[in-house]
């Protein structure tokens, strides 16, 4: 009974920005997208994540993929329009 009352409680609370806004994106790769819409680089972004940048530069080209951007400044603008890119939407 109160396990069924704390996942109702749970399933209602909202979702963050970035999931409501990019559901097709994994965890990861709205982490990655935030750190790209705050203007960090590859490889800044492999050195806060403590992923190599090969790890981070396959999931950029993912993040194109799934956003179909041509490219990161297109990525930044979708990811910014959607409130990504301030501390507040992570």
């Amino acid at each position: 009974m109160i396990a069924q009352r704390m996942i109702h409680y749970f399933a209602a609370l909202p979702r963050t920005a970035s999931a409501m806004a990019f559901p097709e994106l994994t965890d990861r790769e709205r982490d990655i997208l935030h750190l790209m819409a705050r203007g960090q680089s590859n490889l800044s972004i492999a050195n806060t994540l403590c992923l190599s940048l090969k790890t981070v530069q396959n999931r950029v080209s993912t993040i194109f993929n799934k956003l179909q951007v041509a490219d990161r400044s297109e990525a930044i603008v979708r990811a910014r329009d959607a409130g990504l890119g301030h501390d507040s939407s992570r």
